[in-house]
């Protein structure tokens, strides 16, 4: 291959994940002196409680003695534990990927406008920090803040606005309120749409036949799965290998794109496809699944958590195949990949993950082999026969 011919080959096509600068929803607050800036960051932040907030700014100066002594004496990073809180200090510059990494599992990152640039903007107009030089930096503002409802805006920033002024609330400075409640709708009109996966790739060696086409309600399982699904999430989808493509051919798949890895080569290659999107999983060997379930499951799901589980009484740990995954999940999942483990209950337990109660205890009850098989039927049987 020559040069040229290596130059204008093409890569695979892959979805991207939404990442601004820094993190998947970012906001920088500029216009005004950094002090000005930081302390309405504090503010927000103090609002909006309950989410998971990052703060990023710059610091003109350096303390003598701030630098730890092992970064002094030539320490790259230094790590410390300051019991309260964790310190990571770094002489490494950081790239945009590199800060997408770090700030993959935050709601929303909060920038020092003044020195970063991020996806949407906060304007504060302020003739101490006049904004002619960073016009261009204003690419999306969500609001615009004056220091007193009487202020008009300045007409180099009312002419490169143009059309978004009639649609961006103005404030004042002591609406800081308002602007909170604006960020938090914001943070909700942000939370990832849901989709359905149904596990039905694997091979079902133990039962000694597909646990996909076992009946259970009155269908094959795993469509019995597949309409539950619908009723909760935007899209639904057969997760199977690629030789069970033909077979399921009626449903949308997602085929397994890594293979050998179970349920977690299915999740991967879900986000690998729709990495913008929270995954609802259900697996076909659960087969006391009900629509209940799914409500209360999807009605108590934490999009700030990276995953939202059931606990599973029988194993005392989160259960990954009935699960709401996020997609600030998907990182992980290839980050534990690397690192040679491939369980998706692994990162659950090591990771922020919302833990559930489930409210009927039989849920969770897996029919993999004859034996179980029939404890299911049996309990079905009694179920039905109460009602």
């Amino acid at each position: 291959m020559t040069s040229a011919e290596y130059k204008h080959r093409k890569h695979p096509k892959t979805a991207r994940a939404n990442f601004g600068q820094f993190g998947r929803l970012e906001i920088a607050i500029m216009g005004t002196p950094c002090g000005e800036i930081k302390k309405m960051a504090q503010r927000l932040i103090e609002d909006l409680r309950g989410f998971h907030i990052a703060y990023v700014d710059a610091d003109h100066k350096t303390e003598e003695g701030e630098m730890p002594r092992a970064m002094q004496s030539g320490a790259s990073m230094v790590y410390t534990d300051k019991i309260s809180f964790k310190r990571l200090d770094i002489t490494d510059s950081l790239d945009r990927y590199q800060r997408n990494r770090i700030f993959n599992e935050y709601d929303l990152v909060i920038v020092n406008g003044n020195h970063f640039e991020a996806d949407l903007q906060i304007v504060v107009v302020d003739e101490r920090k006049p904004l002619e030089r960073k016009l261009d930096y204003i690419t999306n503002p969500i609001a615009i803040v004056r220091q007193s409802p009487e202020d008009r805006l300045p007409a180099y920033l009312e002419n490169h606005l143009g059309k978004e002024l009639e649609i961006q609330p103005l404030y004042s400075l002591s609406e800081i309120k308002k602007l909170s409640d604006l960020i938090r709708d914001t943070l909700v009109l942000n939370v990832p749409r849901l989709h359905g996966l149904v596990l039905a790739g694997g091979k079902s060696e133990r039962m000694g036949m597909d646990k996909g086409l076992i009946n259970y309600h009155g269908l094959p399982q795993r469509e019995y799965l597949f309409r539950l699904l619908e009723n909760y999430t935007e899209n639904t989808f057969m997760s199977c290998r690629p030789d069970q493509l033909q077979d399921l051919s009626p449903w949308p798949c997602v085929a397994d794109s890594i293979d050998g890895l179970g349920p977690f080569g299915a999740l991967v290659s879900a986000f690998r496809e729709y990495p913008n999107h929270a995954w609802l999983v259900v697996a076909c060997d659960l087969p006391l699944v009900t629509a209940n379930t799914l409500m209360e499951l999807a009605s108590n799901r934490n999009p700030s958590k990276i995953a939202t589980a059931f606990h599973n009484p029988e194993t005392n740990f989160p259960d990954p195949l009935l699960t709401i995954w996020e997609p600030k999940s998907y990182p992980l999942l290839l980050h534990f990949l690397s690192l040679g483990y491939s369980c998706p209950r692994k990162v659950l337990i090591n990771s922020r993950t919302e833990v559930l109660q489930p409210s009927d205890k039989n849920i969770l009850l897996n029919a993999n082999n004859p034996e179980e098989l029939e404890k299911v039927r049996h309990l079905l049987k009694n179920q039905r026969s109460e009602t």
